[in-house]
């Protein structure tokens, strides 16, 4: 439980350095004292750099899945509710620009000790992605592979959209508008092979 508590305070102090200036500021020997914590402990704990921020990204998405539970996307059709989902992780993803930029650059380092990590980012927004679209929770219910190619490539759109956007190519209301178009194409194709 120690151990536990310590972790938490590690990951939220990277939080707040990588608010304050980005990747750059997650030095692990800041971010222990910023914690409280020995480098050592850090260093038990989180191999990289890397491997910190995307704790931090799970412990990110982890609360928007429970705002998403308790306020779901709202829309009469998948597409609506799906433009709804977007719009709030877009919007909940880039109200913090510095965390948001250094969560994506942790993201795609390349490093394969991660790959599981980020894979389970990727798994959990689609599940999200997936009661967007049904409008209902899954209750045990699993994804038809329709649902699951759906909610992959959707994903996939808006996961380019943002990298777009925190390079600077993108504005944020482009990658809502963009995904939702994407989303639209794939939901048309979808009924037609239905």
């Amino acid at each position: 439980m120690e151990m536990e508590e310590r972790s938490r305070r590690i990951v939220q102090s990277a939080v707040e350095l990588a608010e304050q200036g980005g990747f750059e500021a997650v030095r692990l020997r800041d971010v222990a004292a910023h914690a409280g914590v020995a480098l050592g402990t850090l260093y038990r704990r989180f191999r990289s750099k890397e491997d910190l921020l995307v704790a931090a990204l799970a412990q990110e998405t982890e609360a928007f899945e429970q705002r998403i539970a308790q306020r779901p996307p709202k829309g009469d059709t998948p597409l609506e509710r799906a433009t709804a989902f977007f719009g709030a992780m877009t919007r909940a993803f880039c109200r913090r620009p510095n965390l948001a930029r250094a969560l994506l650059k942790a993201t795609v380092s390349g490093n394969p000790e991660l790959a599981h990590k980020v894979a389970s980012f990727h798994e959990l927004v689609s599940r999200l992605i997936v009661i967007s679209l049904r409008g209902k929770p899954l209750d045990g219910d699993r994804p038809s592979e329709s649902e699951q190619a759906l909610a992959w490539n959707m994903q996939l759109v808006w996961f380019a959209m943002i990298i777009g956007w925190s390079g600077g190519l993108h504005s944020q209301s482009a990658v809502i508008e963009n995904t939702r178009a994407a989303a639209e194409l794939m939901l048309r194709g979808s009924e037609r092979s239905s």
